[in-house]
C-alpha cells in the first residue's frame, strides 16, 4: 500500500531537478481552516511545477486509509491518510493517535523517501515527521499555523485554572518540533515574533500563505447596495458576534445587508443574537459553500469585515482584497499587515462594538470616487502575496538555498515620523 515508485527527478521549474516533498499536516480537507487551505494551495503549486508531493494527514474516513491520490485545486497528488479519531468537544477537528505516531510516519518516510519533509504544526503528525525525520537525515521545515489559545475552548478536560499551564506545555511541545527543523516559517512578521517570544526558535522567517489572485473577480462599477461580507470558520474566536451586535447599530438609512460565509459550533448562538438584535431578515447565514459560492460573495460585497482577534495572516481577507474589496479589520496580531488604515480599509479597536459600527459606517457613507481608491488600494497591497512567489521561497527552503531576511510579505504601513 505505501510503495513509492521512483520516478526520475528531472528539471520540471527552470531547469532545476525535480524535488520529492513530503508535507506534515494535522489538519487537510475536508476540514476548513487557513492552515488546510495553505496545504492544498501549496501542495498543488509545487506538483503543477513537476514536483513529486505527498501529502501525511489524518483521515476523514477510516474506510480510507495509505496512500490514495487526491484532486485539490485542479492538481492530483498523493495523500496518506492515517487512522484518525474525531476530537469531539471541537466541531470538525480529528487527530491521529498520538501512540502511533511515530510508526506511522516511520512508515510513510521510508516509503516516500523524501528531499524534504515540510510540517505544518508541532501537534501529533507534525512532531511525528520531526522524530522520525532527523533520525533518516532528511531535510525538515517547519511552519507555524497554531495559537494554543484557539484550541481551549474545545479541552473539555481542562478547567480554567490549568489553562495557563496548559498553553506552557503547549508552546514546550511546538519548542521540541520547531527545534528540530533546518528553518522555521510562519505567515507573517508578526506571527514570527509571536512564534520567538514563545519558544527558544530564533531566525523565523515570515513567509505569506500566498493566494493565487487571477482566481478572484473584482467587481469596480458602482455599487447598488451595501453588503458587508465576513468569511471565514463559524468559532467564536473570530468575534462573530461584535460583528452582528455592530451590524444592528447601522443606521437604517444605510440600508445595509451583512451576509456570514462558513460554518461552525457558534451558528445557531449568531442566528439567536440576530433574532434577539432585531436584524435576522437582514443577516445572511450561508454555511459552508462551495469555491465558487465564496468567490461570487466576495464580489457581490461593498466590504469585507474581520472581527477576529486570533489571525496569523488570513487567508479570507487576503481573498477579500483580491476581490477589490475596502476592509473593515480588528486592529490584532497580523492584521495590520494587509489593513493599511485610511488606505486600504480602517482599522478598530479589538472587541470595540462601538468603534467596528463607526468604521462600517465610513465605508458604507464612502463616495464612489473614495471607495474606487480604497479597492485599487487592496489590490496593490495583496500583489505582494502572490502565490507564485510563495512556492519560489519553499523550494529555495527544500533544497537548502539561503534565504535571507523577511520574504513575501507586506510590511504593516509605517506611522507618520517612525
Amino acid at each position: 500500500m505505501y510503495s513509492v515508485s521512483d520516478a526520475p527527478r528531472l528539471s520540471p521549474h527552470e531547469g532545476k531537478p525535480r524535488l520529492r516533498i513530503l508535507i506534515g499536516a494535522d489538519t487537510f480537507w475536508p476540514e476548513i481552516n487557513g492552515a488546510a487551505s495553505f496545504i492544498a494551495r501549496l501542495s498543488a503549486g509545487l506538483a503543477e511545477r513537476g514536483h513529486d508531493v505527498h501529502v501525511a494527514a489524518p483521515s476523514y474516513s477510516n474506510k480510507k486509509l495509505g496512500a490514495l491520490l487526491e484532486e485539490h485545486e485542479g492538481q492530483t497528488f498523493t495523500v496518506h491518510r492515517i487512522y484518525s479519531w474525531r476530537w469531539y468537544p471541537h466541531p470538525w477537528l480529528r487527530f491521529s493517535l498520538p501512540w502511533r505516531i511515530k510508526h506511522n510516519s516511520a512508515r510513510i518516510i521510508d516509503a516516500v523517501k523524501p528531499d524534504a519533509i515540510h510540517f505544518q504544526s508541532h501537534v501529533i503528525i507534525g512532531r511525528g515527521m520531526t522524530v522520525e525525520g532527523r533520525k533518516r537525515g532528511v531535510r525538515l521545515i517547519g511552519t507555524n499555523h497554531f495559537m494554543p489559545e484557539n484550541l481551549l475552548e474545545y479541552t473539555l478536560i481542562i478547567p480554567p485554572f490549568l489553562r495557563e499551564k496548559a498553553v506552557k506545555a503547549a508552546w514546550g511541545a511546538a519548542d521540541r518540533s520547531f527545534g528540530r527543523a533546518e528553518r522555521v516559517t510562519t505567515p507573517t512578521r508578526k506571527a514570527a515574533e509571536y512564534l520567538e517570544a514563545n519558544t527558544s526558535v530564533k531566525k523565523v522567517l515570515a513567509i505569506s500563505c500566498g493566494i493565487d489572485a487571477h482566481n478572484y473577480t473584482p467587481n469596480m462599477q458602482p455599487r447598488t447596495d451595501n453588503l458587508i461580507v465576513f468569511l471565514g470558520r463559524v468559532v467564536e474566536e473570530k468575534q462573530i458576534d461584535k460583528l452582528i451586535k455592530a451590524f444592528a447599530t447601522l443606521d437604517p438609512s444605510l440600508d445595509a445587508r451583512l451576509e456570514i460565509v462558513g460554518g461552525g459550533d457558534q451558528e445557531g448562538r449568531l442566528k439567536s443574537l440576530a433574532s434577539h438584535l432585531g436584524v435576522r431578515d437582514r443577516v445572511k447565514f450561508s454555511g459552508y459553500v462551495e469555491e465558487s459560492y465564496l468567490r461570487n460573495a466576495l464580489t457581490r460585497a461593498t466590504v469585507f469585515a474581520m472581527p477576529s482577534i486570533a489571525e496569523l495572516q488570513s487567508i479570507s481577507t487576503m481573498e477579500a482584497m483580491a476581490s477589490g474589496l475596502p476592509i473593515v479589520a480588528a486592529d490584532a496580531m497580523a492584521l495590520p499587515h494587509l489593513v493599511h488604515d485610511g488606505e486600504n480599509g480602517f482599522l478598530f479597536e479589538p472587541g470595540n462594538v462601538a468603534d467596528l459600527a463607526e468604521k462600517l459606517t465610513r465605508v458604507l457613507s464612502m463616495s464612489q470616487d473614495e471607495i474606487l481608491k480604497f479597492k485599487n488600494e487592496s489590490l496593490k497591497i495583496v500583489e505582494s502575496h502572490d502565490i507564485q512567489r510563495t512556492l519560489d521561497t519553499f523550494e529555495s527552503l527544500y533544497r537548502g538555498e539561503e534565504v535571507d531576511g523577511d520574504v513575501v510579505i507586506a510590511q504593516p504601513r509605517a506611522e507618520p515620523g517612525a
